[in-house]
């Protein structure tokens, strides 16, 4: 898996579990969705992503879009 993947993955993980907790505990919980968002369209205009940066750390290889 190289980081582009894992990164949509983690995305889409964390956009699921959000939605998940606001339907069961708080509709605050959306909040975490709308980070998400934001991070990944901030992402795609700068080229920064925390996430990226964490997993080529933890040895991921990399992918075309976070070289």
């Amino acid at each position: 898996m190289t980081i582009d993947k894992a990164v949509m993955a983690f995305a889409g993980m964390m956009i699921l579990v959000s939605l998940g907790l606001s339907l069961w505990f708080s509709l605050y919980w959306l909040l975490l969705t709308a980070f998400v968002g934001l991070n990944l369209m901030q992402a795609s205009v700068t080229g920064f992503c925390p996430a990226a940066i964490v997993l080529r750390r933890s040895g991921v290889r990399a992918g075309c879009a976070f070289d």
